[in-house]
């Protein structure tokens, strides 16, 4: 598959490099937002939207913000974009916005948003920074809500509201609090080691952060190209 084309970009996103369950990045609103799948969609999308949209403006404006106040510069655009899409959500989603409550805003400070604005946006030209973003987006929104899915089931006995288990059905309580996402994630992540699929906890896989600077992989084409600009 060729480096940066839209499909590449997705396929990157969801499956090789998901930031959730390969990079293991953006741990805080994963663990704390998941006790049900609809507030897993809500969170991804509302992040998707905004890597989406800041990826594409930090790429056009890239060859026009200094060096020096690069990250402030990045910052200022991501933090536009989370405000307009908390009063969308407030006016148009008032129960998801409920939900999330302080972990909207803190998007503006997600260490996925930031990483693909600083390895990737930043070096790469608009459309390919544009499905970069949407990619990441859907696979942090994928991860999200396979995590709630799993601790609303086992904690209420229910998937997105709709009760599913049988009545005599116990719920354990435990899995829609704090340790249940751990106990979670830590079992989705030894599934991905069972079947070797890509994880950060699988040394025998290789995938890219983007970040050529400290990469080590002398044979990617990737790097190659970003030495070249």
């Amino acid at each position: 598959m060729k480096q940066n084309t839209p499909a590449e970009r997705l396929y990157n996103g969801i499956i090789r490099e998901n930031p959730t369950f390969v990079l293991m990045l953006g741990m805080c609103p994963t663990l704390a937002v998941t006790t049900s799948a609809i507030n897993g969609v809500g969170m991804g999308l509302s992040t998707c939207a905004v890597l989406m949209m800041s990826n594409l403006i930090i790429s056009l404006l890239r060859k026009f913000i200094p060096d020096r106040v690069r990250m402030p510069a990045y910052i200022v655009v991501v933090a536009s974009f989370v405000t307009v899409v908390e009063l969308l959500m407030q006016a148009y989603v008032r129960s998801v916005y409920t939900a999330l409550g302080l972990y909207i805003p803190l998007i503006v400070v997600n260490c996925i948003i930031l990483g693909r604005a600083e390895s990737y946006a930043g070096k790469n030209p608009p459309i390919a920074s544009f499905f970069d973003g949407l990619g990441m987006g859907l696979g942090f929104t994928l991860a999200l809500t396979v995590i709630g899915a799993v601790r609303e089931l086992l904690g209420s006995g229910e998937i997105f509201g709709i009760h599913v288990m049988p009545e005599g059905f116990e719920p354990v309580s435990i899995m829609v609090m704090a340790p249940g996402a751990f106990f979670v994630l830590s079992v989705l992540t030894a599934l991905q080691n069972k079947f070797k699929a890509p994880s950060a906890t699988n040394k025998g896989d290789k995938f890219c952060s983007g970040a050529c600077a400290g990469c080590m992989q002398k044979d990617c084409g990737l790097r190659e190209r970003s030495d070249e600009e």
